[in-house]
């Protein structure tokens, strides 16, 4: 692969620098209480890339950063934006640097391209370097995001492979760090609120994640992060999925009533109906009652008998009448 060739990808997928910069102020709340316990002191960025990160902790900290790359291009950049930085290999950095000398280690989308091996090398010699109560964060993108897990992923031809959050987090766990925590990053904050559809739970999980681990340290140090350990960060593939559940039960039980109010409508309808025809059929009944009392008087012996006297009033009614 060429010098120029990785650095115009990461231009064009990765995103701006002033985007990725904006991305990385995530991680200020837990940078600023470090930043107290060690003003001055020296921080690693490995695999600085472009040097946002060896930017943003220039502008918004004391720390002295350094930054450690192995693309050239991309080390061009950090020169332009006179950045502190070196042309080497990660590990190597590390396994110079003298214990307990750096109160940061980062590594943004640094671990997905090296061996499993390695990863688990670069953890114990970070946990080596760090200051009581130091941080070491390790940013990847989230394989629970499934189209990032199954194409987007793909997508960087140096990736190795995706590394599930809670494989990541117990790495820096099982090697001695005092507690650690999964930072979900980057999804569109608005599905925390509105309603999810199925392409949400596709591609809404949080698509980046850190795990952010202290070393051990005094509690009086441990516990300025206390509250930051605790908090729950980002969306989860279950959490989405549940959503997305509960709201089709709630758009199946908004159907059926809807169906329930038109079959109610319809059986009122339909007793409104038989009653109009109830009342039909009385009518007819009381017509026909009619009916047969008139064939019944017509066809009497009375009726026939006083027919001379009917005769004999029309007559005189006639009569009368002129």
């Amino acid at each position: 692969m060429n010098n120029d060739f990785y650095k115009v990808f990461e231009d064009k997928h990765r995103g701006s620098r002033e985007l990725i910069k904006s991305r990385l102020h995530a991680y200020l709340p837990f940078i600023n209480p470090l930043n107290e316990l060690y003003q001055h002191s020296q921080t690693v960025d490995l695999g600085c890339g472009r040097g946002e990160w060896l930017e943003l902790l220039t502008d918004k900290t004391d720390f002295e950063a350094l930054g450690v790359d192995l693309d050239d291009g991309m080390l061009a950049e950090c020169e332009q934006h006179k950045l502190y930085y070196k042309r080497q290999d990660a590990l190597t950095l590390l396994k110079s640097l003298s214990g307990e000398s750096q109160a940061l280690i980062t590594a943004f989308h640094l671990v997905e391209h090296i061996s499993f091996t390695d990863l688990q090398e670069l953890v114990q010699q970070a946990l080596r370097v760090l200051k009581p109560a130091g941080l070491l964060i390790l940013e990847t993108p989230n394989p629970e995001n499934i189209v990032v897990g199954t194409a987007e992923f793909y997508m960087d031809p140096t990736h190795k492979q995706p590394i599930p959050p809670n494989l990541l987090a117990f790495i820096p766990e099982y090697y001695g760090f005092q507690q650690t925590k999964i930072i979900r990053l980057q999804e569109d904050k608005a599905l925390h609120k509105e309603t999810t559809t199925l392409i949400d739970v596709l591609k809404g999980v949080s698509p980046d994640y850190a795990i952010i681990a202290q070393k051990e340290g005094p509690a009086e140090l441990t516990t300025k992060f206390s509250s930051l350990f605790a908090n729950e960060y980002g969306l989860t593939l279950e959490v989405l999925a549940e959503k997305f559940h509960q709201q089709e039960i709630k758009k199946v039980e908004q159907y059926r009533q809807k169906i329930e109010r038109a079959e109610a409508k319809t059986q009122a309808a339909e007793a409104k109906t038989q009653a109009a025809e109830a009342k039909t059929q009385a009518a007819e009944a009381k017509t026909q009652a009619a009916d047969e009392k008139v064939t019944a008087l017509l066809s009497s012996h009375s009726w026939r008998y006083t027919k001379p006297i009917r005769q004999l009033f029309s007559l005189t009614k006639r009569i009368l009448g002129k």
